[in-house]
């Protein structure tokens, strides 16, 4: 045997060992291309080497090209790989040829070589062949002297299991790579925290027909933890492995499956119970009710653990601020009868808290921004009031505080003290509108807030005939994402099917006045589902053109009961002229003890903790606060929010929405109580101001 065949040999026997013994039996393709492989080959071999028979060298000739292209750039992986991740364990059809040291030394060196070459290429795809064989085996030619010559080539045959018909090899091909594909981007952006909450949701039976996911959740967990176990540079390689290993697409695609969108927006940190609302959508019936809570045991005991790492158990303890828990330093204005309490002095006798004299009309009312009314008129005030509006029961708020004074750090801020405005909300209906994922910044913006699980609908009927509403969300049954002609669109919607909250908000906005058509616009609500007779009514907030407007409706609604909340006509040349809108927003009310239409007190005005003097310069959006004689929550307040929380808690953010709205501060008749304004919403308040002379103030947030 000439010393060519014995190379010849040692790479059949290689090709053999890597699909007899490899990982999986499989076969993969290094990314080169035929011509450069080929050059390679023959550029390996040492200056000097010239076995010539005739013309042409015989390692140099056609049928040992076609081998090389076909399968010189072969990959296999040892069994070992996925432990030792050794350039060793990942194996060419030239390697034993590298060992065999019967082997001329520059048969070896080309060998050395092509390994190198195709070791240092990534994986392209796995192997298929429309041929059941590589190369030739060999051939014969005679001699001058009439003796006849056998001339052996590279030369293997394929196993049928990497054959197919060459009208299918593409096809077959393209769905590997696409599985590889979603399998390495599913290991690199589910996250293990998300794999363990779908996997407690699923032993808890919080997941409609969740235990038909388990052994798939389950599976692909033992693929994560073995992919991030990987090191980085190898995980492309191990992601081919696992790709040929034969796995349900339920496994290995699990990222483009139901399941798969829950992983998806629980490891982008989507709230759990919107990730759920989101999946039950799809996959769960229209009368479908969880049977059980969001939170396992398992991310109880995680996150209690972790409270009582950082000391804080007794930070969660919460109740209703009074008095003397403010520093002066942290008070903007104090009223003169509750200066003692804080340190200060009484000097003047109590000037009366109400009045019922309506206030002077707009026109006579001065226009100053909140800025300029705390630096300017504040400090030369002698006693200030509030005219409480309708409007306003949404900024009614409360002050919380720990119930253990010496309690660590629970927030993002360097005290303790929290709130939380009318209705257990931390923010306006815009910030929850925009939370949600709605347009807070159009020319007009709708925004519907109601408190329970039943089905409200907010509809926008137009100037043209068009009505935006669930079902049209963007004018003419057209949802293909262009906007009605008049620019309007619906984008926020809740509580509809299964996917229920007790904070829902919906919002049709128009981002911009000049696509408006003039016209009547007829904003109302439709009672689409009605679920309970608790927390009913509804509230709509209206920025029209730059001005706020807020109405209420406090009655139970009949199922499709249909209620007006605005009608306006819109002009180009003269903007927005009401025309009929809720009453409520004139009515008087007693709410929280004090009475809509009047003025009230204001014994303190201060900033939200986030931005008190020891709150750390200052975190998160500034609310200006002002607490009103005689406003008392008669309800239990929420102690904290989600969004208040120190950095260190966020991975227990599931469980701790849950804690937040059980630990909850009592009622109490010394509470601090009244309205705030966050810096973010724009709105106006009347404010009497009295001092060296009378005057009424429109405030300007």
């Amino acid at each position: 045997m000439s010393d060519f065949a014995l190379f010849v040999e040692a790479v059949g026997k290689q090709f053999k060992k890597m699909y007899e013994q490899s990982h999986s039996k499989a076969l993969f393709v290094a990314d080169t291309s035929k011509p450069v492989l080929w050059e390679m080959y023959l550029e390996s071999f040492p200056e000097g080497t010239n076995h010539i028979y005739r013309v042409r060298r015989e390692y140099d000739c056609s049928a040992c090209r076609s081998f090389i292209r076909a399968v010189g750039n072969l990959i296999a992986f040892a069994p070992g790989y996925m432990n030792s991740f050794v350039t060793e364990d990942i194996w060419t059809v030239w390697d034993a040829a590298i060992l065999n040291k019967k082997l001329l030394d520059e048969y070896r060196v080309v060998a050395k070589a092509m390994r190198d070459y195709v070791i240092s290429c990534t994986v392209r795809n796995q192997f298929l062949a429309s041929e059941g064989k590589a190369g030739v085996q060999k051939n014969f030619a005679k001699l001058e002297n009439g003796t006849v010559q056998t001339w052996y080539h590279f030369f293997v045959n394929i196993p049928k299991q990497f054959v197919l018909n060459k009208k299918r090899i593409d096809t077959q091909l393209g769905d590997k790579k696409a599985t590889h594909d979603v399998l390495k981007r599913s290991c690199e952006e589910l996250t293990l925290d998300a794999v363990d909450t779908v996997l407690e949701l699923i032993s808890q039976n919080s997941l409609y027909r969740g235990m038909e996911h388990k052994k798939a959740v389950m599976e692909f967990r033992k693929l994560k933890v073995l992919f991030d176990d990987t090191p980085a540079e190898c995980r492309d390689n191990a992601a081919w492995i696992l790709t040929a290993s034969n796995l349900p697409s339920s496994i290995t695609r699990i990222r483009n499956t139901a399941i798969g969108t829950l992983l998806i927006d629980l490891s982008a940190e989507v709230s759990l119970e919107e990730a759920v609302r989101k999946f039950e959508a799809v996959v769960a019936p229209t009368n479908y009710r969880r049977p059980t809570a969001l939170v396992s045991a398992g991310m109880v005991e995680k996150a209690k653990e972790k409270v009582e790492e950082l000391g804080l158990t007794s930070a969660l303890d919460r109740r209703h601020a009074v008095l003397t828990d403010i520093s002066i330093n942290d008070i903007l204005f104090a009223d003169r009868n509750v200066k003692p309490a804080i340190g200060g002095t009484v000097f003047d006798d109590i000037m009366a808290s109400t009045s019922d004299k309506k206030p002077r009309k707009m026109d006579k009312v001065e226009e100053v921004p909140i800025d300029r009314f705390l630096a300017d008129v504040v400090p030369l005030a002698e006693s200030i009031e509030f005219m409480l509006e309708n409007r306003h029961l949404k900024n009614l708020f409360s002050l919380v505080a720990p119930l253990d004074p010496t309690a660590g750090r629970l927030f993002s801020w360097d005290n303790n003290f929290s709130w939380a405005y009318n209705g257990d909300l931390a923010d306006s209906i815009k910030e929850r509108v925009k939370k949600a994922g709605g347009n807070v910044t159009g020319d007009v913006c709708c925004r519907l807030a109601w408190r329970n699980h039943d089905d409200l609908d907010l509809h926008m009927k137009e100037p043209d005939g068009n009505e935006i509403y669930y079902n049209n969300n963007r004018g003419y049954n057209n949802n293909k994402g262009n906007k009605s002609r008049c620019g309007g669109m619906l984008d926020v919607d809740m509580n509809a099917g299964s996917s229920q909250t007790r904070e829902p908000v919906e919002n049709i906005f128009y981002e911009s006045r000049h696509t408006m058509k003039e016209g009547l616009y007829h904003l109302f609500v439709n009672q689409f589902a009605r679920r309970e007779n608790q927390d009913y009514g509804f509230e709509i907030e209206v920025d029209l053109l730059g001005e706020v407007l807020s109405f209420s409706y406090d009655r139970i609604m009949k199922d499709k009961e249909k209620v007006t909340a605005l009608k306006f006509e819109y002009s180009h040349a003269y903007g927005a002229k009401i025309l009929e809108s809720l009453p409520t927003s004139t009515m008087s009310r007693e709410v929280w003890g004090i009475q809509t239409g009047k003025y009230h007190r204001v014994t303190l005005a201060m900033h939200s903790p986030n931005h008190w003097e020891n709150s750390g310069s200052g975190t998160g959006n500034k609310h200006y606060m002002f607490v009103l004689d005689g406003c008392n929550n008669p309800d239990p307040v929420r102690g904290f929010f989600n969004e208040f929380l120190r950095g260190d808690l966020n991975e227990h953010r599931k469980v701790f929405e849950i804690v937040g709205s059980k630990m909850k501060a009592e009622p109490t008749e010394n509470q601090l109580s009244g309205v705030g304004f966050s810096s973010t919403v724009r709105d106006y308040a009347l404010f009497r101001i009295k001092g060296k002379f009378n005057r009424i103030v429109k405030v300007l947030f």
